[in-house]
This record gives structure tokens, C-alpha cells and sequence, in this order.
């Protein structure tokens, strides 16, 4: 079976792109597994499907590398926008996309050549109640100490429609991520496994951080990560409401407003690499 894909990347965050207006994919599930591997296969950190939708412009449905599906991925959504814009799907620079964590509205600035250079992504309302995490407490967590692998660390979940715990103890530069962060993943109170970031406060507008992203290990940026960070970060009392935050990931930076009203705001570029032909045999 010839499967049609387009490999694009938001500051590093690759993924694999199919256009399901065009293709039809029986086993995403198995199709991610199969392209996802680095060094005998496509390589990313999953696939993408691009479909239409009922009550949206378009709608993107997410699988790790491991196949396990996401409810929503910040740096794959403004890939989306620009792959509907730019291949004429969608074209007009107000765009409504459905995913498993709502509707989410992007805005996409377009060049001279008519080529989207950033988009901006109302990424909705963050939220730190235990159940839509969720983490198994009765209360918010919020700088809750938990010790992984003999060491103590203190960590504040955020939900931006998937779950996260954020840390900032340590310098994410300084930690062996590929060593800690499964145990983060799998940790007993999180029982839909986490998505874990590891953060630097320079200062109140800017942020450092590394993460490790339930179903494919560390990755060179996250969206929703970075959404979730600055979040931690005002609920902490390091950043503050409604001023923009950067965050600088290994792949790049990413602007995050977090409102006072609980309204999250990212904005980033997104970059389209190749396009080719999967031979797959599932």
C-alpha cells in the first residue's frame, strides 16, 4: 500500500502528515508505529492525520510513536494550519481545527509569497483540577513534592486538554532525561501516564526547558508543554498573567500569553520539510 505523506516539524516537534481528504488510513495506530522509527523507517515523533470535519475546518487526530493517540499537540496544530492553507484546503487565515481536547482557533500570518510564516493558537482554557489532568489527589497539585528513583522533586500538573507536570527544580540541561523521564511517564499517580517538563525561570518573560512526552520520550519541543510550563510558571509566582513568555526548547521558541481569565495563547512558525511515498505493509 503507497501512502502519500508530507514530513513537517513545528521548532523540531516532527511529525508525519497525511492528507485524509485525500488518503484513506485504516490503522493509524499501526502506520505510526511503523513510520515513527528513526533509523529504519521515515523517523518522527508520530503521525498526523489531516481530516475533514463536521464542525470545524478541518479536524487533526495524533499518534505517538508508540501508537498510542493524543487528545492535542500544540506544535502539530500550526503545522496543520500552514499544510491547509498552503496546499488550499483551507485558504483563508482564521482557522478552526478539531482535535480530541475541542475546537482550537488559529490565526496565521501569511508573507508576500503567500507562505504562512507563524501561526497563533488559541489553545484554549488551561486547567489545574486533579480530575482533568488527571492525578490521583484530592487536591490541586501544585508544587506537590513525589520522589522519583530516590530523589525528590516537586511538580505542578497542568491540563491544557492533555495532561502535564512541570518541574522546576532542576536545570533541565544538567538532568539524564532518558534515564528519569519514563519513570516521570508512569508514575502511580498519574494513571493516563504524563507528559513531564522540566523548566528554567531567566526571568519572568523568559523560560529554559526540556521535556519528555508520554509515548515518545523526549522530544525537541512541545506545544502544549510550553502552554503548560508558563501556566505553572504565574501559578508559581514567577511569570505573570497576560505578558507574554518565551520559551526556548531544544528546536526553537515558542511566545505563550497565559490570560487572567484562563484563556492560553501560543505562537510559533512551522516549517514543511519534504513530501514522498510510504510503501506500507501492514
Amino acid at each position: 500500500m503507497k501512502i502519500k505523506f508530507t514530513k513537517m516539524h513545528g521548532i523540531g516537534n516532527d511529525y508525519i502528515y497525511i492528507n485524509c481528504f485525500e488518503e484513506k488510513i485504516d490503522d493509524p495506530s499501526g502506520l505510526s508505529i511503523a513510520m515513527s522509527p528513526r533509523h529504519f523507517s521515515v523517523g518522527s515523533d508520530g503521525l498526523v492525520l489531516i481530516c475533514p470535519s463536521d464542525i470545524a475546518d478541518a479536524k487533526m487526530r495524533m499518534f505517538n510513536a508508540d501508537g498510542s493517540e493524543g487528545k492535542m499537540c500544540g506544535n502539530a496544530i500550526r503545522c496543520v494550519g500552514k499544510y491547509l492553507y498552503e496546499h488550499g484546503i483551507v485558504k483563508k487565515t482564521q482557522i478552526s481545527v478539531e482535535t480530541l481536547s475541542g475546537i482550537k482557533e488559529l490565526t496565521l500570518t501569511v508573507d508576500e509569497k503567500d507562505k504562512v510564516a507563524s501561526v497563533r493558537v488559541y489553545m484554549g482554557k488551561a486547567s489545574t483540577s486533579p480530575e482533568s489532568i488527571p492525578v490521583l489527589l484530592d487536591h490541586e497539585m501544585v508544587k506537590e513534592e513525589i520522589e522519583v528513583l530516590g530523589k525528590k522533586y516537586t511538580l505542578t500538573g497542568v491540563s491544557m486538554g492533555n495532561p502535564h507536570a512541570v518541574c522546576f527544580d532542576w536545570d533541565p540541561d544538567a538532568l539524564e532525561l532518558e534515564k528519569i523521564g519514563p519513570s516521570f511517564e508512569n508514575h502511580e499517580l498519574f494513571p493516563e501516564r504524563v507528559n513531564t517538563e522540566f523548566a528554567k525561570v531567566i526571568d519572568p518573560t523568559h523560560i529554559r526547558m526540556r521535556v519528555w512526552e508520554r509515548g515518545s520520550g523526549e522530544t525537541y519541543a512541545c506545544g502544549t508543554g510550553a502552554c503548560a510550563t508558563v501556566v505553572a510558571s504565574v501559578i508559581c509566582g514567577y511569570s505573570r498573567y497576560n505578558e507574554p513568555v518565551k520559551v526556548s526548547l531544544i528546536g526553537g521558541e515558542l511566545e505563550i500569553v497565559y490570560s487572567d481569565n484562563g484563556d492560553v495563547f501560543m505562537s510559533g512558525s512551522a516549517t514543511e520539510v519534504y513530501e514522498g511515498v510510504y510503501n506500507y505493509e501492514n
